[in-house]
Order: C-alpha cells, then sequence, then structure tokens
C-alpha cells in the first residue's frame, strides 16, 4: 500500500541518509583499534533483521503526487526533516559519548567503560531509537506510511536480537553496576520503556 509521496520529503531523506552513513562512517574511522575484551558476532543477525524492516519501509512503488510547493508536501518534508534530525543528533551525541567504546557489531573492550552520560543518561539505546526514527522517516518520505505495520515489528525483532547480546556482555563485565543502571534508564523512550 502506497500513499502520496513529495519530492521535497524525497530530498530531506536522501539529505538525511547521506548525513547519517557520514556519520557512521566517521563514527567507525575514528574508533581506537580494540584492546582485548569481547566481541559477539552474533549481533551481526540483528543488524540483518534491521536492515530488513528498513528494506520493507522502503520497498515498493513511489507515487510523487504531491504538488512540491503544496501543503500536503511541504509538512511531509518537515516531519521527513525533524525525524533526520533527531536521528543524526541522537546517533552523533550517542557515538561522541561512547568515544573508542561505540562499535557496529556487540563487543567490549579490556579497557572498556560503562557509559551512563550523555543520552545515555536518558536511554540506554539511544542508537537504537535513533534508527527507529529513521525507519519511520523512510516511510514517510516514500509514502509508505501503512508499510510500517510490518516494518515496525521487523525492526524490534532485529532490535531485541541486539539488546539482548548487548545488554548480556555489558552484565558480564560491569556485574551490578550495570544492573543499577539498567533499573534506573529505560531502554528506548525515556521514562517509558
Amino acid at each position: 500500500m502506497t500513499t502520496a509521496a513529495g519530492l521535497p520529503g524525497i530530498a530531506a531523506l536522501a539529505l538525511g541518509i547521506t548525513l547519517f552513513w557520514a556519520a557512521l562512517i566517521a563514527a567507525r574511522w575514528r574508533r581506537e583499534p580494540e584492546a582485548g575484551g569481547r566481541r559477539n558476532r552474533a549481533s551481526l543477525a540483528g543488524i540483518v533483521v534491521q536492515g530488513l524492516a528498513f528494506v520493507i519501509a522502503a520497498s515498493g512503488p513511489v507515487r510523487v503526487t504531491l504538488d512540491p510547493l503544496g501543503t500536503a508536501a511541504l509538512v511531509q518534508a518537515g516531519v521527513v526533516a525533524l525525524l533526520m534530525a533527531t536521528t543524526l543528533t541522537l546517533f552523533v551525541w550517542a557515538a561522541a559519548t561512547m568515544g573508542r567504546n561505540w562499535s557496529l557489531v556487540a563487543r567490549t573492550r579490556a579497557d572498556h567503560a560503562l557509559v551512563t552520560a550523555g543520552p545515555f543518561a536518558w536511554v540506554r539505546h539511544p542508537i537504537y531509537t535513533a534508527l527507529a526514527l529513521m525507519l519511520v522517516a523512510v516511510a514517510v518520505a516514500l509514502g509508505h506510511g501503512p508499510r510500517l505495520v510490518v516494518a515496525v515489528p521487523v525492526y524490534a525483532v532485529g532490535t531485541w536480537l541486539r539488546v539482548r547480546i548487548e545488554e548480556r556482555l555489558l552484565r558480564v563485565m560491569f556485574g551490578g553496576a550495570y544492573d543499577a543502571y539498567a533499573a534506573r534508564v529505560k531502554r528506548f523512550v525515556p521514562g517509558l520503556f
């Protein structure tokens, strides 16, 4: 099922995704080489499932029928721009706060620190919250809002696979300190979930 899309929303999405990829590459490039620790490659399965959610949200025809200067197209672009700006802000803030602890695949380092500052003072997994917002932005920009009915649960499964592994690694490394942090800070939405 597809609804109307507008060129301003698609342009906002394209710019946002380009900036996100640049930030992701920069975060990966800045990361220091590992100093021992534990890595769990099983989290790659979660990455693949999360990626499938994005494929679901983006696939199908795109009906660019909104007047580019019309209210509907501009509102759609504004929503997409806001979602992408929030995504970028959360990702960059979280990656900068994590510093050398940041990694694409779940792992801990021998010198790993429990990060509880910055966005981690509000939610334990701000990057997954950011990616969920990007998923919504993709669907809105392409006129695929109804596809979120399938894409969001798929994203949730992929995210749960990754979170379970990451939290297990952190509990092994930090024990009671991580448990106290987890009891105080929600996973994805401050004070709710």
